[in-house]
């Protein structure tokens, strides 16, 4: 690599780092923000435990924002050497211009095999670990969740307010001044119950609050309309059966490596290897296809969003010089539009996981081919510019 090829990977490659980073930290400072403030604040996160959290999202948001980055890095860079003049001096001196971009090709080469790192074996483990640690600081604390004078809403289903709670055990409180609101999927109140006291336990082999009232008052709404406040029954009971509040989403499946984006390359390929081992019940087929097709799409998607890193880079080269811009915010823009574009084109492939008829795993290749197809189209007319 002589003097000028350094000179173009270094800027690429401290751009594209650059930028690379910065779209990571808007991904994850948005994870952040919807699933781990909340917890952090409430006191129900400790505040190491909360660190590991945070890194354990970069992974994840790594293979999102390196083809991004990329792209950014590739037009910024281009862009300002574009308009500098020194690509016209570059052009001048006889070389064309996939002989220019030749270093940013070998930092996209490179770029394609980091993501392939990143999607198959550090993003799943990051993932997993992920889940695994938030679960553990969960069941570490699980009444942080059960917060007095506060109106509750972390539990699907449900509201509760609890007046006061005792200082109790690992597994149980007693509470006083309860109030439960069960909703309906539309989230409508059809059961109301407002007890003097009563006991919250945790069952930690099933996750779940179990909750037992006394000396409450209870009014059922009708199921089909709760609205209607004339048909309300009213009951007094001296004890309310118990009822169990699930803390599935904070802990998940028991088996975490059962969400297929979460599996490494070597157990996608066992797991679709399990799949077609299974007998196939007469009537079932179509099912069983579906399911291999998930296996399918999901591995596909995994190569296709690394390989976008070099699709990228080679419409960003074209676009790059062509613009010739040495704003960052209008190089910016034009990244971002490209990648929602991609992105939308990956979303609408993947929306066809329920009919594998149409090959969905080989259309996912469908919107890389057609940014390659546009990007060295480009590159071919300003190549006879």
């Amino acid at each position: 690599m002589n003097l000028l090829d350094r000179h173009i990977f270094k800027g690429v490659l401290g751009t594209a780092g650059a930028a690379a980073a910065l779209f990571a930290f808007v991904l994850a400072a948005a994870n952040v923000i919807r699933d781990l403030l909340g917890p952090l604040l409430a006191g129900q996160l400790p505040l190491l435990t909360f660190g590991r959290l945070v890194l354990l999202l970069v992974p994840f948001v790594i293979s999102y924002a390196l083809p991004l980055g990329i792209l950014t890095g590739v037009l910024l860079t281009l862009g300002r050497l574009s308009s500098d003049g020194e690509i016209t001096a570059m052009r001048s001196a006889g070389l064309s211009i996939m002989r220019i971009a030749r270093p940013v090709i070998v930092l996209a080469v490179l770029g394609v095999a980091l993501g392939l790192r990143v999607n198959f074996e550090s993003m799943p483990w990051a993932r997993v670990q992920y889940h695994r640690e938030f679960a553990a600081a969960v069941r570490s604390n699980p009444f942080s969740y059960i917060r007095p004078r506060t109106f509750i809403r972390d539990f699907p289903g449900f509201v509760i307010y609890v007046g006061s709670m005792e200082a109790g055990s690992k597994d149980g409180s007693n509470v006083r001044d309860v109030w439960t609101w069960k909703l309906d999927s539309q989230r409508q109140v059809v059961r109301f119950t407002r007890a003097e006291s009563g006991r919250i336990d945790y069952d930690e082999s099933t996750n779940e609050f179990i909750i037992t009232l006394t000396n409450a008052q209870v009014e059922v709404r009708p199921a089909k309309d709760p609205g209607d406040l004339e048909h309300i029954q009213e009951h007094t009971f001296g004890q309310v059966d118990p009822y169990r509040i699930s803390l599935a989403q904070y802990f998940g499946s028991e088996s975490v490596h059962q969400k297929l984006a979460w599996m490494t390359y070597g157990e996608l390929v066992t797991e679709r290897q399990r799949i077609e081992r299974l007998p196939v019940p007469p009537g079932e087929e179509l099912q069983h296809q579906r399911n291999l097709m998930k296996v399918a799409l999901t591995i596909q998607d995994k190569i296709n969003m690394a390989l976008s890193v070099l699709t990228f880079a080679i419409i960003g080269v074209p676009l790059g010089i062509r613009v010739s811009r040495r704003e960052t915010s209008a190089n910016l823009g034009v990244a971002v539009l490209l990648a929602l574009t991609y992105y939308l084109l990956i979303v609408i492939v993947g929306w066809l996981d329920q009919h594998p008829d149409y090959r969905p795993d080989l259309l996912l290749w469908v919107p890389n081919l057609i940014f390659l197809t546009v990007g060295l189209w480009l590159t071919r007319r300003l190549s006879r510019a």
